[in-house]
């Protein structure tokens, strides 16, 4: 459980460390060196047991898709790219591929359009301005990745400094805050956040609209900069989205919101219209970032040329490739995982899905969130964060019924109730918490050796 605090208290209630950006900079850099060595530990072990991405940016489009361990080994490279090969590991093959040429196959739409479109267009820009001469790289797919994995890094850090002070806003408790960003740095994602992945990214976004959010929360004093902020954070939930499919769960700020206001319309409808308008506005772009990849891709496959075959699913009542080729070629759907086979998958997954379970459920039980003092500001803050609650318990439920039950481990790093309650446990003291810290640091040390060497869990 995390302390309660009072939503109306000063700031500095809870006295600020003296270093705080210093300390978050010292510990990301310590956090990534270390699983840098276990990166190069894994390299100078051995051969990958899959040569996909060696293939992909040494041979570039001579090779396409991945290939298992007997498919041929890539020409010998320095320890600079060998360490580039092994974080284009597992899917970054398909993001780094993706934003090397567009997306050229249908199982590719699996993945989300937000890093490669990211990493294209900023490879385009540099280039515009003369920094970069693609030529250099022979039409192989290297600035990618080596892009990707600046990106992760950098969205990294960046969220951490986000938590950071969303934890200021919504608990004015600067110590809390400071612990929930450490957390965030040593998440169990590890490897995942350094690699050309969406994780880090889209916990980046996400952190970001949950802090335009708190801050409308707080500017009731101004309608109009109240609605402004959110609708800007639906535009950032709604990128997040575009990076991760999960994120359309920060769609539920809105609904909550939304639903708490609509008893105060018959006594202040101009008011109350006004801010349904702005938090309908606000849900709509949170889910333009899952619709404006599927509007594209029905264009693209079942809206092609006279006597074309359109694709199965464009038949659909409701037409989703994402739906499609998650359940034809990853074989993802309700229980669809759930066979005896994956049952050390389910194991893995167990300690992340109980802290998701616990802290949101502690959270929406009033264990673990401000004492209200009968404030406006009080009420919403109180609604963003059983919203943010909500979520995790929601994505923990998918996760055992619906996903890949394993990835929870690295897309539970961009929701910050977790973080808030396991801080919570760490600034009291409690061993609970410190055996979340040890568990986490135990299972990232062991992912980044397994991710470098392209073995299971991913």
């Amino acid at each position: 459980m995390m302390p309660r605090r009072r939503v109306g208290a000063e700031d500095g209630a809870v006295g600020p460390h003296p270093h705080p950006y210093r300390t978050l900079l010292a510990s990301f850099a310590a956090w990534k060196l270390f699983l840098l060595t276990i990166a190069l530990g894994s390299i100078l072990a051995g051969d990958a047991y899959d040569t996909s991405a060696g293939l992909l940016l040494l041979q570039g489009d001579q090779e396409e898709g991945r290939s298992n361990a007997t498919a041929g080994r890539p020409p010998e490279e320095g320890l600079g790219i060998r360490l580039i090969t092994r974080l284009t590991s597992w899917d970054a093959v398909y993001f780094v591929s993706t934003a090397h040429r567009g997306y050229r196959f249908e199982q590719e739409w699996a993945f989300g359009a937000g890093l490669p479109f990211t990493v294209r267009n900023l490879l385009r820009g540099l280039t515009h301005i003369g920094v970069l001469d693609p030529s250099a790289a022979g039409g192989k797919p290297v600035p990618e990745a080596l892009t990707g994995i600046a990106i992760a890094n950098t969205a990294h850090l960046l969220s951490a400094l986000v938590l950071y002070r969303l934890g200021q806003v919504v608990w004015r408790d600067h110590t809390l805050s400071l612990v929930a960003a450490l957390v965030h740095i040593i998440s169990p994602a590890g490897l995942f956040l350094s690699a050309p992945y969406a994780e880090s990214s889209y916990a980046l976004l996400s952190f970001s609209g949950f802090l335009l959010f708190a801050l409308g929360c707080r500017a009731e004093g101004s309608p109009t900069r109240r609605d402004l902020y959110t609708i800007a954070a639906g535009a950032l939930f709604g990128l997040a989205t575009a990076f991760r499919s999960n994120g359309i769960l920060n769609g539920l700020p809105f609904a909550l919101e939304a639903l708490r206001h609509l008893p105060a319309l018959p006594k202040r409808p101009f008011d109350t219209l006004r801010r349904l308008l702005a938090l309908g506005v606000g849900g709509v772009m949170v889910a333009a970032g899952s619709l404006g990849p599927q509007t594209a891709a029905y264009l693209r496959f079942c809206s092609g040329p006279s006597g074309a075959l359109p694709r199965p699913w464009c038949h659909q009542y409701l037409p989703s490739i994402f739906t499609f080729v998650q359940q034809h070629y990853w074989n993802v759907g309700f229980l669809c995982y759930w066979t005896l086979s994956n049952l050390p998958l389910f194991l893995l997954a167990t300690p992340m899905l109980t802290i998701l379970t616990k802290s949101g459920m502690d959270t929406l039980r009033g264990r673990s969130i401000p004492a209200a003092d009968g404030s406006a500001e009080s009420a919403r803050l109180l609604s963003l964060v059983q919203s943010a609650a909500a979520a995790e318990v929601l994505l923990a439920v998918l996760a055992v019924t619906t996903y890949h039950v394993q990835i929870i481990t690295r897309i539970s790093s961009g929701y910050p109730a977790w973080h808030w309650w396991l801080a919570g446990n760490l600034v009291r003291g409690e061993e609970a918490g410190s055996r979340i810290v040890m568990f986490m640091v135990l299972y990232a040390s062991i992912q980044g050796a397994l991710f470098a060497s392209f073995l299971p869990p991913a």
